[in-house]
Order: C-alpha cells, then sequence, then structure tokens
C-alpha cells in the first residue's frame, strides 16, 4: 500500500517536471510543448530562420504590399500620373467605380468567364486526362500537342486568332468552302458570340495545362485500387467515378482556384484581340481592360489605381472564401497540432 502510494507521488512529481515513465522503467523525459517549446529555440536558430525566411520577406512586401499600398494612397486622389499627387478627394473615385456601369458590365463578364471555365474546361480536361492515362499509339505526341498551346505567347495566340476570326478571316472562307456558309459569323463583333468565341480560345489556350496536372494527379494514385475494382465486378466508369475521380480530388480543387483567380485577372487576349474599345461593346470587357482603358489610356492613375485596388480586393475575398469552404478539407488533414 505505501508502495502504491510513493508510486504515485513520484508520478505527479515527474509530471510536474515534466517527465514520463515508461512501464516500471525509469523516467523519460516528455516533449516541451507550447510556450515551453517556443522558449527552447535558441538563438542561432532564430537567426537561421531570419536568413532563410528574409529575403523572401523582403520580395513579397517589396513588390505585393507595397504596390497595393501605394495604389490604395493614389486612388484617394486625382492623379495625372506625374508629379506628386495634391487633389484629395476621398472615397470618390471608388464610389464612382461601382456607380459606372461599364464596370458592372466588366465585372459580370468576369463573373460569367469563372463559371464557363470552370464549366467547360474541368470536364473536358478530366475525360482527356483519362484517355491519355490510358497506354496508346502516339500518347506521348497527343500529349505534347494539347500542351503547346499553353507555352504559346498570348501574343502570338491573340493576333492569330483575330486575323482568323475576322469577318473575312480563314474561320469563315474555311466554313464557306466546305458548304457551312450559313454557319459564318462575326465572331468577334456580335456581343452574342463574343463572349463564347472568347471561351473557345481560352480553352484552346488553357486546357493543356489542366491535363498536364490531372495527369500528374493520376500518377499517384495506386493501380491495385483499380485491379481490385475490376475483380470486384466494378465497370470501368464506375471504377473511374468511384475511385478515380474522389482520389482525383485535390487536385482538381487546386486548378479550379488557379482557373478561378486568372479568370478576375483575365487582360492580355481580350486586350489584344478585342481592344480597349470593342471589348465593351462585344460584351467581353473584363475589370483588368476597363481599369486599363478608365486609367492609364484615359491619363487618370488614380481612378485606375483605384480599380486596381478593388480588383485585388474582389480576387483576395474570391481567394479567402474558396480556400475556407473548399480548400480547407485538403489542408486540415496536412496540419498536425503542436503536441506529440
Amino acid at each position: 500500500m505505501f508502495d502504491t502510494d510513493r508510486e504515485s507521488v513520484q508520478l505527479v512529481e515527474n509530471r510536474s517536471v515534466g517527465l514520463t515513465t515508461v512501464g516500471g522503467d525509469a523516467p523519460v523525459a516528455s516533449p516541451p510543448t507550447g510556450r515551453r517549446a517556443r522558449k527552447g529555440i535558441g538563438w542561432p536558430a532564430r537567426l537561421e530562420i531570419a536568413l532563410m525566411t528574409g529575403p523572401t520577406l523582403i520580395v513579397f512586401l517589396s513588390f505585393v504590399i507595397f504596390p497595393v499600398a501605394m495604389a490604395a494612397y493614389y486612388g484617394f486622389f486625382s492623379w495625372q500620373g506625374y508629379g506628386p499627387p495634391t487633389e484629395f478627394v476621398g472615397l470618390r473615385n471608388y464610389v464612382l467605380i461601382f456607380q459606372d456601369g461599364t464596370f458592372v458590365d466588366a465585372l459580370q463578364h468576369n463573373a460569367v468567364i469563372v463559371v464557363l471555365s470552370l464549366v467547360i474546361q474541368g470536364p473536358a480536361a478530366v475525360l482527356l486526362a483519362l484517355l491519355l492515362n490510358r497506354k496508346m499509339r502516339g500518347q506521348t505526341l497527343i500529349r505534347v500537342l494539347v500542351f503547346i498551346p499553353y507555352v504559346i505567347s498570348e501574343v502570338v495566340v491573340g493576333t492569330g486568332w483575330s486575323l482568323m476570326l475576322q469577318g473575312s478571316g480563314a474561320v469563315n472562307s474555311f466554313l464557306q468552302s466546305v458548304g457551312l456558309g450559313w454557319l459564318q459569323n462575326e465572331w468577334l463583333s456580335d456581343p452574342e458570340t463574343a463572349i463564347w468565341t472568347l471561351m473557345g480560345i481560352l480553352t484552346w489556350k488553357y486546357i493543356g495545362f489542366a491535363v498536364i496536372l490531372f495527369l500528374a494527379g493520376l500518377q499517384g494514385i495506386p493501380d491495385e485500387l483499380m485491379e481490385a475494382a475490376a475483380i470486384d465486378g466494378a465497370s470501368y466508369w464506375q471504377i473511374q467515378r468511384r475511385i478515380t475521380l474522389p482520389l482525383l480530388g485535390p487536385t482538381i480543387r487546386i486548378w479550379a482556384f488557379l482557373s478561378m483567380i486568372g479568370a478576375l485577372q483575365l487582360f492580355d487576349l481580350v486586350y489584344i484581340i478585342w481592344g480597349q474599345y470593342v471589348a465593351s461593346t462585344a460584351g467581353t470587357s473584363t475589370m483588368a481592360t476597363y481599369m486599363v482603358a478608365n486609367g492609364r489610356i484615359a491619363g487618370e492613375y488614380g481612378y485606375g489605381n483605384a480599380v486596381a485596388v478593388v480588383l485585388f480586393f474582389i480576387s483576395l475575398v474570391a481567394a479567402l472564401l474558396y480556400q475556407r469552404f473548399v480548400l480547407r478539407r485538403d489542408t486540415e488533414g496536412a496540419i498536425t497540432g503542436g503536441r506529440i
């Protein structure tokens, strides 16, 4: 009885100083947690952390945070781009942005592009990835051909498609030559067609990136799972629906995030193909093209900076919401607690 009491007292003392016992053996030090773990980091380790993260932090602050802060500052002024800003207008620029119907239309175009990019490119890329993941003749060549448009410069892509899609361009001439002249259209200027023309070009340009990303995700799925399901009598499409797609989910969600942010910030292809004025009348203008047309080209740099800040915060809010409600399921499993 007294031995048991002494063991209990010793166990309490050991726990008070951070010791645990394994069986009846000698006490073993338990790993430090919480505040004790933070206090255990010595100056050499802190210096190493500072040296490793310092340059990255300086670059991030210099080229991301500082420009955003300066853009927000200039957005409070009516500024023509030269000399220090002196005409303070407060929130007038930001109020005018949302009162301008042209900006609201551009915002709606961005939203349509986001949705159509996910709905069109996602399923098409998954099907292509599943096809190219199977052994076939010319598999490598097909993969290269699918990926080539992604590595071509946006200037080359925009110039080429703008020439081919003109009223007397190659596309209408081809349709006429094969007896499909009734399909000829003003692909770039017709408001009912232009947005679909843009989506076709975007899909052709960026689907290769999605396919390569999905193929990389498919390589991480064990073949044993497919073989076991096939032995149990599952069909090919049942295997893809029940096994492949769920395991490919994290890759699909990462691609959807990148596609969404890219669609919100779309500028180059629209500006090259439609220009600064035709884009708004054709129904393909974006927030970025609006910013350039009403900021730099109009000589209203203060207003343009305000638009840039609004675009930044819209993208930031979309990214945070996506992280909170969609990507959270993928990051929770990768984060471990502070205790062992």
